[in-house]
């Protein structure tokens, strides 16, 4: 079993309950089929992660399929590296798994023994993802990705779209010849939204990520216009840190317009472990 105790790090086995380890430290599954693995003493607040709200505004906008060319180029990528592997797949990060389902059923189709697991801090989007998803080719889980819930050297790549995860874990969780994949706004990512509100909107750096015990292996931008209404555009800056700086007239304005051009701009990356 790939999944590891979050207090004791010994392996969890799976039983009709859920997952339990030799010591005893028993975790529960919930009723859509997803097991918390955030113990409380590793909560910084009572409810970590994205609200109701958010989650339901990226998940209204992710349906819209604005996004889909990013989740094909990362598909594609996961596809290509994992080939000669097991297909062990973590997504950080995964919300309500719109990345993760998609990526799942392409491995699935390379490798009848693919798992894609998805973790969040989130409860209420591993909840949502886990009561909408339901196949054997993915598990989800609420946990923090400082501290991945998985033994070590078991998974074979780490999908990480925009989320913040520990280096040292990184390496600990992933085989020798594991991978890291990342996506990262490219300079222009956003930049009409943004204009809408900063006076002086600057370009996002481009410079990659240095991972520890890990080479940069690929980089592919990815760069096109997304034409979207009113409501859409409003949706995406709901998922934006820069909602936090945008006005009520703004938010009403835009959400009202019955247009909006934006250009979506991505680097996705792929890191490969040092030997």
């Amino acid at each position: 079993m790939t999944y590891q105790c979050p207090l004791c790090h010994q392996s969890l086995a799976d039983n009709q309950y859920g997952f339990q380890c030799e010591n005893n430290h028993q975790f529960d599954r919930a009723k859509e089929g997803y097991v918390n693995l955030m113990p409380v003493q590793h909560k910084r607040s009572k409810q970590p992660g994205d609200n109701a709200e958010m989650m339901q505004a990226r998940r209204r906008f992710l349906e819209s399929e604005q996004y889909h060319p990013m989740r094909e180029a990362a598909a594609t990528l996961c596809k290509q590296y994992l080939a000669k592997t097991s297909h062990q797949l973590l997504d950080i990060g995964c919300g309500e798994g719109y990345y993760t389902h998609y990526i799942a059923q392409a491995l699935k189709q390379q490798d009848p023994r693919a798992i894609c697991y998805g973790l969040d801090i989130s409860k209420v989007a591993i909840r949502y993802a886990a009561k909408r998803y339901t196949n054997d080719s993915m598990q989800f889980c609420v946990a923090s990705s400082h501290r991945l819930p998985f033994s070590d050297n078991s998974l074979d790549a780490i999908l990480r779209i925009y989320a913040p995860c520990d280096h040292a874990e990184l390496q600990r969780a992933t085989t020798a010849q594991g991978i890291v994949i990342t996506v990262t706004p490219a300079a222009r990512h956003l930049f009409q939204l943004r204009e809408l509100v900063y006076q002086d909107v600057r370009l996002h750096d481009e410079t990659p990520e240095n991972i520890a015990g890990f080479s940069l292996l690929e980089e592919q931008k990815l760069h096109y216009e997304m034409a979207m209404t009113g409501e859409q555009a409003e949706d995406l800056l709901q998922m934006t840190p820069f909602a936090w700086k945008a006005s009520e007239v703004m938010k009403a304005e835009l959400k009202k317009a019955p247009q909006f051009r934006c250009e979506a701009d991505f680097i996705l990356r792929v890191y490969s472990k040092n030997h």
